[in-house]
C-alpha cells in the first residue's frame, strides 16, 4: 500500500520523508539502523532506531524521536537614539497548554526559513510581524534551542532601526492565523520584562541580554 509521505505525496507534495538521517556517517560511534515516519502534519515526527558506542566501548542499541519543522531566525532590532527595540505579542498555544497565564508571549520577530536563507528570512519576517523594512543585519550567533528532540536550528541577528524604517504595520499573514502585535519598548523595560518572567520566551531572552553585555546597549569600554 501506498504511504503519503513515503512512497506518494503528502498534502504538502513531500516524498521520501523516512529517508533523513539513514546516510549519516559523521559520528563513527553512530550507525542508523531504521527510520520510521511517525507523523506528518504540517512539520515532521520520525523515530530513528541507532546504534550508540557509550564512553565505555559497549554499543547499544537507541531510539529517538525528532521533530523536524525546519530551520529558522529570529531579529531584535534597535533603536540606540531613541533606547527602543521592537517585539511582538502574540498567542502561543504550546505555553498556554503549559501553565502560561494567557498564552500571550512577548517575543523578538521570528519565523521558519522555509526555501530561502537566513537574511533573506528574517527581512521577511520582519516586513510582514514587525512592518519594518531592515537595512545591515549583524549575525549573533546559531543554536539548537531544544536539541533533545527538536531539529531546529536558529540564526540570530540584530539590526538597527529608526522610524522612517516603519513602512508597513506589521501584525503577520492573517491567512496563517497570524494576530501579531508590535511593541515598541523602551530597551530597560525589555530587560525588566526578562527579570520579571513578563518575557519568557528563550530566543528572546537570549537577544536582550546579549544587546545588553555585548551589543548596542552594552556599556562603553572602562564604564561597566
Amino acid at each position: 500500500m501506498d504511504r503519503p509521505g513515503i512512497d506518494t505525496p503528502d498534502h504538502r507534495g513531500r516524498t521520501g520523508l523516512d529517508r533523513a538521517g539513514r546516510d549519516l556517517d559523521r559520528n563513527a560511534g553512530v550507525v542508523i539502523r531504521d527510520v520510521e515516519l511517525t507523523s506528518q502534519g504540517w512539520h515532521v515526527l520520525r523515530r530513528t532506531t541507532f546504534d550508540y558506542r557509550r564512553r565505555d566501548g559497549r554499543w547499544e542499541t537507541q531510539q529517538r524521536e525528532t521533530y523536524d519543522r525546519g530551520n529558522g531566525a529570529v531579529v531584535l532590532p534597535y533603536d540606540t537614539d531613541r533606547g527602543l527595540v521592537l517585539l511582538t505579542r502574540q498567542f502561543r498555544y504550546p505555553a498556554y497548554v503549559n501553565d502560561h497565564p494567557d498564552g500571550m508571549l512577548v517575543e523578538a520577530a521570528a519565523g521558519l526559513l522555509d526555501d530561502d536563507d537566513p537574511l533573506t528570512a528574517i527581512r521577511r519576517e520582519a516586513a510582514e510581524e514587525l512592518g519594518v523594512t531592515l537595512g545591515p543585519l549583524t549575525h549573533v550567533l546559531d543554536a539548537y534551542m531544544s536539541p533533545g528532540s527538536v531539529t531546529e536550528r536558529l540564526h540570530f541577528y540584530a539590526a538597527p532601526y529608526t522610524p522612517a524604517d516603519r513602512t508597513g504595520n506589521g501584525g503577520g499573514l492573517e491567512e496563517d492565523g497570524e494576530d501579531i502585535e508590535v511593541l515598541e519598548l523602551p530597551f530597560t523595560e525589555a530587560l525588566a520584562m526578562v527579570r520579571d518572567g513578563r518575557i519568557a520566551d528563550g530566543k528572546s531572552i537570549l537577544l536582550l541580554q546579549w544587546a545588553a553585555l555585548h551589543g548596542p546597549f552594552a556599556p562603553a569600554p572602562g564604564t561597566g
